[in-house]
């Protein structure tokens, strides 16, 4: 398991709801990341763990509650003492300091490698393109793909096209990095290339909150994990103790479904 590096708050997320017509996808979630944690995310599909990180993450508008990043406000700001909404311009700045790992790649088809990790950090964040390059060959040495950033993402494997996305996710430098599901797109032979890359990135001390559903990566790499049911948390405890002593029988069943479902699959 990853060391816990340090106690300081980077998210605070407080009673967070989010509904889809009548369906209810977030219950009044709460919970808090300090700085270097690796926070993971599991539960049956539906369970609201997606919801969460890209509500968190501000891709998804919330119904109710609140999202802190370094004790600032997400999404909002007081004027004459009431809460409205950032203009575009406030939340792309806000944005900024977050990324996400989707699970499709979402690489731009008709840029190389290259320009895929450097656009963001050019456009948005003001580095030159001499520095944007230079952080992206650095980046692609790291997830050992530096004899593709001229290539094309038609050209790549979908583990290594999945490796750019985190580079390129790393490349604007946020407080924290979200993954969802980042694997489940992935042909069986091409995840191990990845949570590699994904533990490579942990040992570095970074924030990260993954959604998965590979539940070795998450005993092994994160310093806790939050279980979901029907739009709540049901278990947010340390990681060890998560799958050693699970507390609730919602937990436990999941737990032995899905040891039993991997077994099948190894058989």
């Amino acid at each position: 398991m990853k060391t816990h590096i340090s106690t300081a708050p980077v998210l605070e997320v407080t009673s967070l709801s989010k509904h889809f017509g009548e369906l209810t996808a977030l219950d009044k979630v709460s919970l808090t990341v300090d700085e270097g944690e690796v926070v993971a995310v599991l539960g049956r599909s539906g369970s609201g763990k997606s919801t969460l990180v890209r509500c968190i993450d501000q891709l998804e508008q919330i119904d109710a509650g609140a999202v802190y990043l370094d004790g600032e406000l997400l999404g909002f700001e007081q004027v004459r003492g009431r809460l409205r909404p950032l203009s575009d311009k406030k939340h792309r700045l806000q944005r900024r300091r977050m990324s996400m790992v989707f699970q499709q790649f979402n690489l731009f088809p008709h840029w190389t490698v290259l320009r895929n990790i450097t656009e963001a950090t050019v456009v948005a964040h003001g580095l030159s393109k001499a520095a944007a390059e230079k952080r992206a060959f650095d980046l692609l040495a790291r997830v050992e793909l530096s004899e593709k950033a001229h290539a094309y993402p038609r050209h790549l494997s979908g583990g290594q096209q999945q490796r750019v996305a985190i580079a390129r996710a790393v490349a604007v430098e946020p407080r924290v990095l979200f993954f969802d599901e980042p694997t489940s797109a992935l042909d069986p032979e091409l995840v191990g290339e990845v949570l590699q890359t994904m533990k490579d990135l942990a040992s570095t001390g970074r924030t990260m909150m993954v959604v998965t559903h590979e539940l070795e990566f998450a005993r092994e790499v994160s310093n806790r994990c939050i279980f979901m049911a029907e739009g709540k948390i049901i278990e947010d405890r340390p990681s060890r103790e998560f799958f050693e002593n699970p507390h609730s029988e919602q937990l436990r069943t999941f737990l032995a479904r899905s040891n039993r479902d991997a077994n099948e699959v190894n058989a």
